[in-house]
């Protein structure tokens, strides 16, 4: 399976834990909740779905009540086919929600993930940040030493554009630090002797984010996502 499979594999689980949906809601959800996704098709998406019917994760259903389907029949239009989670699929969606490995800190898994957080469990949440600001910190030093080589080789507008870059990912990684510092609050918050009982959500346990949004939980991607040029990759020269 390919990174970019599984990445959409992981995404309609997630969806459709929340709801039985046809592939038409699916691709719209793909497309407006996770910004990640714009670029997919059906022909991407339904031999996805195919897949994890198969694999028992998905079942189909008619979708339509029996008159709608008779009138799609006598038009001669196929009734739209529902997807509906099993028992199984959402136990593996939970599995892979627990997994905090260097893929899950990659920009495009980085934003479907983050996009699940309120599924996701505290401890989870945490690594995966972490994860993400260690990748990014780690990009950003590349590309200033990649930058002080090459200045004197730049034009002005090259200059420019990769200092726009540089400043993106700077950008993210104060969302990042603001985040975990909003999740260590919550988590400290709910220690014995930290203050009134608060209501957990169960899995999760929201340590209350920054009021600013604009992430992939509020409909858009987090910031730097898709990653502005990198510097080093084209000016080792």
């Amino acid at each position: 399976m390919s990174r970019r499979s599984g990445i959409l594999e992981f995404a309609v689980l997630g969806l459709l834990r929340e709801s039985p949906m046809h592939g038409y809601e699916l691709r719209k959800r793909l497309n407006t909740s996770l910004g990640v996704f714009r670029a997919f098709s059906y022909g991407t998406l339904y031999p996805c779905l195919k897949t994890l019917v198969a694999n028992g994760w998905l079942i189909e259903e008619p979708g339509s009540a029996p008159e709608d389907a008779l009138a799609a029949s006598l038009a001669g239009r196929r009734a739209k086919i529902v997807y509906r989670l099993t028992a199984e699929g959402k136990e593996h969606f939970e599995e892979l929600l627990s997994h905090t490995g260097p893929d899950a800190w990659e920009d495009e898994h980085f934003a479907a993930r983050f996009a699940f957080f309120g599924q996701t469990e505290r401890e989870v949440r945490m690594r995966v940040l972490e994860g993400r600001r260690s990748r990014l910190e780690e990009r950003l030093e590349k590309m200033s030493a990649s930058l002080a080589r090459t200045r004197e080789r730049l034009d002005d507008y090259t200059l420019e554009l990769q200092r726009h870059g540089m400043e993106s990912v700077e950008r993210e990684v104060r969302w990042l630090n603001e985040l975990i510092e909003s999740e260590r609050a919550g988590r400290d918050q709910r220690r014995p002797g930290a203050g009134s009982a608060q209501q957990d959500n169960t899995s999760g346990e929201t340590g209350g984010l920054p009021r600013h949004g604009g992430g992939a939980a509020s409909g858009g991607t987090p910031p730097g996502s898709p990653n502005p040029p990198d510097p080093s990759d084209d000016t080792a020269k």
